[in-house]
């Protein structure tokens, strides 16, 4: 050590242990103050790398975790500077060169191109080069690509921001975790993701980032786009006539996800989205209602809720705040990201924020459905299927509830699939309007009408909409006695007594179900969770066209959920058997069809 640097450091010894004109009261209170600012850091650190829902999900993500830090590679960091820089810089200007820059993010993360589709560079390539317009290409690279890549640099500070605030959002402590994780099969929980978080997910997974080496085997759907781009594009390059027939619908849903982009790169959503997995227990749970068998329906004496009958419309259309059925696939999405353009794949391509669920929600099983609520709508759409078209931007108008969320409800709920005759046996009766009773279910609300039954000596047979109404209002008192922080706060996510259901043809069409038979499932199962309504949209089905007569003139009758399912059991049974043919309504009110009217004696 030279003369000069012993020197150097014996004067900044002294320095730092003598008060000094060199050593202010206000450089002190500074250094104090970045010491302990870095102590938080370091302790948030350690405390993220401990986390356990951080760890279920790391493996599923792009970024990597080394000393407590989450943070892309050198080259990828690198790699999306460039396309920050915008095109000038990139070079990415065409569909062509922004696939190959993929490739090269995708290699740094040590991801086969193997795992793609096949001809995924050529889907990017047509649509970005050949089926958007010159204009639309250049605000596309100028614009949307760059401000991508500065979101995706941003990504893992915001998660990080993510797993430090997650544990606060419903200010309920550890009690209820809410931070991004694998949520498994049985497994009920909830995650609160910001829509900033969730577009730079959802940016990931344009760029084809997320590594899929085991995705299947934990039974999560795909989640990177290159199915998308590549299933049904790539045959424009070999037949004219293939690609006018089939891709049309394709390049639509590709049009929505553009349009998604286009629309948040410019201006930000704010707010959050909440994804629940809800579970009907098997086992008896003296906290949650469990999974109900033949006699919980038989005996019910809940009233059936009001049933409203639209014949034209659509259920994303309602202009209420009632609860939205995702005709689902036990795999939440279906075949939103592949092939299929159906009610759920639509759903997904206007709203696209839903994709977000499909990177960590695994299959569902019988007793289990998905709660998503706060996502946008972005797109304007017509058509179904193959007739499905891009139709412009959609305005979202609704409000925002006191977590942050946009009030738009969605609920999943997979039916059975091609169920043929097998659907009128009681057994899978049970397993299609428990299905649907765990989508619609809220248990809380459910549990302040049991514990209201308990302490005024009543039995359900008492219960009627007046006791509802004191249900209500009541509400403040009894969450002050009977629920403990935690519920409180929990309930905050559904406030409101008008939120009822808006559904349709459920596990029909695609997957083959008994129309009138699910729309009766329906209804038990919204009256048994206590729902107001129930909005049914018949989309015009022919076999539905008396619907709105039969339930009104079963309304008054005043049956209650028991009495529906008595007749609808005794009617599935005649069904399988082959002791009828004709359809529920029909069966019920055969004096609408021209027959004489049905005896109510029991004699069927």
């Amino acid at each position: 050590m030279s003369r000069l640097q012993l020197q150097k450091q014996l004067v900044g010894l002294f320095l730092a242990s003598s008060p000094s004109v060199w050593w202010s009261p206000t450089r002190r209170r500074l250094l104090s103050t970045r010491s302990l600012l870095a102590k938080r850091r370091n302790k948030k650190k350690r405390k993220m790398e401990k986390r356990e829902d951080l760890r279920s999900i790391l493996p599923y993500l792009p970024v990597v975790m080394r000393s407590s830090t989450l943070f892309w590679p050198s080259h990828v960091v690198e790699a999306l500077k460039e396309l920050a820089r915008g095109p000038l810089h990139s070079h990415v200007d065409s569909g062509h060169i922004l696939f190959t820059a993929i490739e090269d993010i995708r290699n740094s993360l040590s991801l086969s191109s193997n795992s793609l589709a096949p001809s995924t560079s050529l889907g990017y390539s047509l649509f970005f080069d050949e089926l958007m317009t010159r204009e639309e290409s250049r605000k596309w690279f100028e614009e949307v690509v760059p401000a991508l890549g500065s979101l995706l640099l941003r990504l893992p500070s915001l998660l990080e921001a993510h797993y430090e605030n997650a544990d606060k959002v419903l200010n309920v402590g550890a009690m209820i975790g809410t931070g991004l994780r694998m949520l498994d099969s049985q497994e009920a929980g909830i995650v609160f993701l910001s829509r900033e978080l969730i577009a730079a997910l959802l940016g990931c997974s344009l760029f084809c980032l997320f590594p899929d080496h085991d995705r299947y085997m934990k039974q999560l759907q795909i989640i990177n786009f290159d199915q998308l781009f590549a299933y049904g594009i790539y045959s424009f390059s070999f037949s004219l006539s293939l690609y006018e027939d089939y891709s049309q619908k394709q390049e639509s849903k590709i049009r929505c996800i553009i349009h998604y982009f286009q629309r948040i790169s410019s201006d930000m959503p704010k707010g959050v989205v909440s994804l629940e997995r809800k579970v009907l227990p098997f086992e008896g749970d003296a906290d949650l209602i469990s999974y109900p068998n033949s006699n919980f329906w038989s005996t019910s004496a809940i009233p059936l809720c009001k049933f409203e009958v639209h014949t034209s419309g659509h259920i994303e259309d309602q202009s209420g705040e009632a609860v939205e059925v995702d005709f689902a696939n036990k795999y939440l999405g279906g075949g939103a990201l592949g092939r299929g353009c159906v009610q759920e794949e639509i759903r997904f391509m206007v709203s696209p924020e839903l994709i977000a669920g499909m990177l960590f929600l695994t299959a569902m099983e019988e007793n289990e459905a998905i709660d998503i609520v706060g996502v946008e709508r972005f797109s304007s759409y017509t058509g179904y299927a193959s007739s499905f078209r891009f139709s412009g931007d959609y305005v979202d108008e609704r409000d925002v509830d006191n977590l942050g969320r946009r009030k738009t409800r969605i609920v999943a709920i997979d039916a059975l699939c091609s169920p043929g005759m097998r659907q009128y046996r009681e057994k899978f009766v049970l397993r299609e309007i428990n299905k649907a009773f765990c989508g619609f279910l809220y248990q809380f609300k459910y549990q302040k009408y049991q514990k209201i039954l308990q302490e005024n000596g009543w039995s359900s047979e008492q219960f009627d909409a007046s006791t509802l109404t004191y249900m209500e209002t009541s509400e403040e008192e009894i969450s002050n006695h009977e629920f403990e922080k935690f519920q409180n706060n929990y309930q905050r996510m559904e406030q409101g007594n008008n939120i009822g259901v808006a559904t349709g043809n459920w596990g029909c069409s695609a997957f083959g179900g008994d129309p009138e038979l699910k729309a009766i499932i329906q209804w038990l199962a919204a009256s048994q969770a206590l729902r107001p309504f129930i909005a049914y949209y018949t989309f015009g089905l022919e076999a539905l066209q008396n619907l709105d007569e039969v339930a009104s003139w079963i309304l008054s009758q005043r049956w209650t959920v028991g009495d529906l399912w008595n007749m609808l059991i005794e009617y599935s049974t005649k069904r399988s058997k082959g002791e009828t043919t004709v359809g529920f309504l029909q069966w019920l009110l055969p004096s609408l069809y021209g027959h004489g009217a049905r005896s109510f004696d029991g004699d069927g």
